[in-house]
């Protein structure tokens, strides 16, 4: 549980109060009274809490020394800079970032989302029973969630059961966002330690240049077998064997259809596997509706050029019961997240702070040399 401890210096900092969870303390502002620890990760600790202004329960993310890996904080301030400007029902909702109390050497970032109850990875691990209609609802407003994101020309590059926030009533919300990048037509090479493998589009296994929105579509066909066999559909070890398995089931391919390859030793590699006639989702997956299947076969597709879209997905058999076109605005504004990787640690806690400042206008305008 959260324990009221007194700070590490004995000053308290006006607006804010301390807590210890899992040995780690939260300097967080008053009007959030911390509930419990919920999660934890490589970034710091998830807990939840209540804002005493609204009566709303909140998850708050201390994303520990932010600053000290390069990486991790260029993902946090993507994260931020993208969830300011996204509005939909299945896009986890950004709702506040605490202003910290030093401009210019904060270390620790308090992030504050809506409150979700578990994720799609419990669920599928979980003994519960997922009928069709969970299928379909689930995969219904990923497909969503994803299209309003390509609408907006952003691909979140890391999609999986983890990322998808679920609650008691099925509501499903897209989260973590610091691998999304802006679709820009650009040559984009993603290095081989990020995006998880198990849900790797070919084209990223093989370090194709060039990638667009069909990479989280695959990622989509493959959190959608997993919901219907309770498990990995390609739970590689490493990234030569996740080719394989991948080869193994959907057989092997075409001259045609390995063109994509821009890499001569990569597209020998796949030549090089032993012939493979694939196996057939409907023996994989003996349950699922004749539409799902389908549905499925159409997403997992080699060739990136050849698989199906998410509107497509959208507007096909199996969903067309939940879908509908008028209810799916495209996103409003047009995002670009193309920060220069190597900027150094004191700018990009600048550029953090400037971030911050929209969720407290208040201090804005105090502050007015800082936007300007």
């Amino acid at each position: 549980m959260a324990t009221p401890v007194e700070p590490p210096n004995g000053i308290r900092t006006p607006g804010k109060h301390y807590y210890s969870m899992w040995q780690s303390l939260f300097e967080i502002d008053t009007k959030y009274v911390p509930i419990k620890p919920i999660g934890r990760g490589a970034y710091g600790i998830v807990c939840s809490s209540v804002n005493k202004e609204t009566s709303e329960k909140v998850a708050i993310k201390k994303i520990n020394s932010a600053f000290d890996n390069h990486i991790d904080s260029l993902r946090t301030l993507r994260e931020i800079k993208l969830l300011r400007h996204l509005r939909h029902e299945n896009v986890i909702a950004l709702k506040d970032v605490m202003m910290p109390i030093h401009k210019t050497s904060f270390k620790d970032v308090y992030l504050v989302y809506e409150l979700m109850d578990t994720d799609l990875h419990q669920i599928i691990k979980s003994p519960q029973t997922l009928t069709n209609n969970h299928c379909q609802y689930f995969l219904f407003q990923l497909l969503r969630g994803v299209k309003y994101l390509h609408s907006a020309n952003i691909l979140h590059r890391d999609l999986k059961p983890g990322n998808l926030l679920i609650n008691a009533n099925c509501d499903l919300k897209i989260c973590d966002f610091g691998l999304a990048r802006t679709s820009n037509g650009k040559g984009q090479f993603m290095t081989e330690y990020v995006v998880t493998r198990w849900y790797r589009a070919p084209e990223l296994l093989l370090c194709c240049d060039n990638y667009g929105t069909s990479i989280d579509v695959w990622s989509v066909g493959c959190i959608f077998a997993e919901l219907l066999g309770r498990k990995p559909v390609f739970p590689g070890k490493e990234c030569l064997n996740q080719l394989k398995l991948i080869i193994n089931i959907l057989g092997s391919q075409r001259e045609e259809d390995l063109r994509f390859i821009d890499n001569q030793k990569a597209r020998n590699y796949i030549k090089s596997l032993p012939y493979s006639y694939g196996a057939h989702f409907s023996r994989l997956y003996p349950h699922a509706h004749p539409l799902a299947i389908d549905l499925l076969q159409k997403m997992l597709v080699f060739d990136p050029s050849k698989r199906i879209s998410v509107t497509e997905a959208l507007q096909h058999p199996y969903m067309s019961p939940l879908y509908d076109p008028r209810c799916d605005p495209p996103a409003q504004v047009p995002i670009d997240l193309d920060i220069d990787e190597d900027l150094g640690e004191q700018t990009i806690r600048e550029m953090m702070w400037k971030e911050i400042l929209h969720y407290h206008p208040e201090a804005a305008t105090s502050t007015m040399e800082v936007v300007l």
